[in-house]
């Protein structure tokens, strides 16, 4: 956007962190409660409480430079093909106005901002460059991917956002661990040092500390601009000829419900009904085995190896739509022993010690992502009494499980444990819903063609407020069965050349 001479601001909530913060640079980074992936627990300045009590899933986020991308292990899957049609093939949801084929060259350009690992070749995917090589597998890629090859299934090693070479001017992987509290190395691929610093050196201007309240419009409907909390508490208002929402599938709702107004009683963009509703979280199911020889620990990139074997829709396994497997390492010192205390496999007295053995750098593990369908039901409200530090109305999440994910869950567990049985497990270890999973915030402020039943366009642009944009995974319109990240990316990519290009041709507004 920098491209178009525009003067271009972001307004971030948190603030820059500081690499030599992360708890992966410490010795005791186990016990650091300042990069929990959830707000309600972390409470730092820049969170807002999230009422989640008629919620099984919690919500993860992080407020700051780089976002979700501080937190997320890297794990870096394209959607597949068929993700964007879901209602030409099995009936359900609705399809996208954008197409795989529409993303890839967007895609492909996020690989090259971004630094992606990987190994070309995958057979569940249209033909795709890796920039790096893949991660090692290591002995819990290798044991699992065993495990996979006995049953026939489906496996590759996985796409991930961390630098194997120097790259960008970030240095590669040292197998830290902890990737899921930031990456003090600056291997993995968050923002921060990826697009920002390039944004920066383009004019793009950054403000921290800056907490959104609403989004301000005239009385032709046209959005003038944002006011704010700046880091002195002080209310503010900055104006702007276009605004950009991305604030995640949770925040986006949340402010555009918050910016009610005589023209826009219900919420701006609103005029669907559609804002908040239709949450998409990817239920998760942990399948974790326990080996007789030892695994990684907690030493390396989380993840190493993908199956997506049970991915397309299969009518006999009892649902519609798929999951896949990510392979995931085992835990620190801390964890393991918490693990093993809270499933009984660890007492708490006599024989800890002996006990906590046979657990130490021998778990390794499984989760299935589970793909979630959009239904009207599920949703991000306004609480009517909570509120941030500065009086802004909480969200609150109404979700429950379908009965298509409850089954698909069952099914995920049931594979996860043949896989880690057929590769060696001794023991396994079941949480059927990973409660605190909710990483992947989706489809509050849907695209679509048809202005009665989404928020924005095919490009991202709303249908009520003609300079208002959405870029975040709220817009999404099916979950798919992998993270999102990827695709938020590359659909910002495609909406800001768009937004160029009518810019260009002066039918921004049209």
């Amino acid at each position: 956007m920098a491209d178009t001479r525009m003067e271009i601001l972001c307004l971030e909530q948190g603030d820059w962190v500081n690499p030599s913060d992360y708890p992966s640079s410490t010795m005791d980074w186990e016990s650091d409660n300042k990069f929990n992936s959830n707000p309600n627990h972390r409470s730092n300045a820049a969170d807002y409480p999230i009422n989640v009590s008629e919620s099984p899933i919690s919500i993860a986020n992080y407020n700051g430079v780089g976002g979700g991308t501080i937190l997320f292990a890297g794990h870096y899957p394209r959607f597949h093909p068929s993700d964007f049609r879901v209602k030409s093939l099995d009936g359900i949801a609705e399809d996208w106005p954008v197409d795989y084929r529409m993303l890839e060259k967007y895609y492909d350009e996020n690989d090259r901002m971004m630094g992606v690992s990987g190994l070309a070749g995958d057979p569940a995917y249209p033909p795709k460059e890796a920039v790096m090589p893949p991660i090692p597998l290591g002995r819990t890629g290798e044991t699992l991917a065993h495990g996979f090859n006995k049953l026939g299934w489906h496996w590759w090693p996985s796409d991930m956002a961390i630098a194997t070479e120097q790259y960008d001017g970030r240095d590669k992987c040292i197998n830290l661990g902890a990737c899921g509290m930031g990456c003090a190395q600056g291997a993995k691929a968050s923002t921060d040092i990826t697009y920002w610093p390039h944004a920066i050196r383009a004019g793009v201007k950054l403000k921290t500390q800056c907490r959104v309240r609403e989004i301000t419009v005239n009385k032709e409907g046209k959005a003038t601009g944002a006011i704010y909390y700046d880091a002195d508490g002080n209310e503010q208002f900055q104006p702007a000829e276009l605004v950009v929402m991305a604030c995640n599938g949770i925040g986006t709702p949340r402010i555009l419900l918050n910016s009610s107004s005589a023209l826009f009683p219900d919420g701006l963009a609103n005029s669907s009904g559609m804002v908040g509703k239709n949450l998409m979280f990817h239920p998760y199911a942990a399948i974790e085995g326990i080996f007789r020889d030892a695994m990684d620990g907690a030493k390396g990139p989380h993840k190493c190896v993908a199956s997506h074997e049970f991915y397309e829709t299969n009518l006999e396994r009892g649902f519609l739509r798929g999951f896949s497997f990510e392979t995931q390492r085992g835990y620190g010192p801390a964890a393991t022993a918490l693990r093993g205390i809270f499933t009984g496999r660890v007492p708490k007295g006599e024989g800890h010690h002996a006990a906590y053995g046979k657990m130490s750098e021998r778990v390794a593990g499984l989760v299935a992502i589970c793909e979630d369908l959009p239904e009207l039901h599920n949703q991000v409200t306004l609480d009517t009494e909570l509120t941030d530090a500065h009086g802004i109305p909480a969200p609150k999440i109404q979700y429950t499980l379908s009965e298509n994910s409850q089954k698909m869950l069952d099914f995920a567990v049931a594979r996860g444990t043949e896989a880690l049985e057929a590769a060696g497990a001794e023991d396994v270890i079941v949480q059927r819903l990973v409660g605190n999973a909710g990483w992947h915030n989706m489809g509050t402020a849907r695209m679509g063609l048809n202005p009665q039943t989404s928020v924005v366009n095919e490009w991202g642009r709303s249908h009520d407020v003609k300079n208002l944009f959405v870029i975040d995974g709220s817009v999404f319109v099916t979950s798919a069965a992998v993270n999102p990240t990827r695709t938020i990316q590359a659909l910002a990519l495609y909406i800001a050349d768009t937004i160029k290009e009518k810019l260009a041709s002066a039918t921004l507004f049209d």
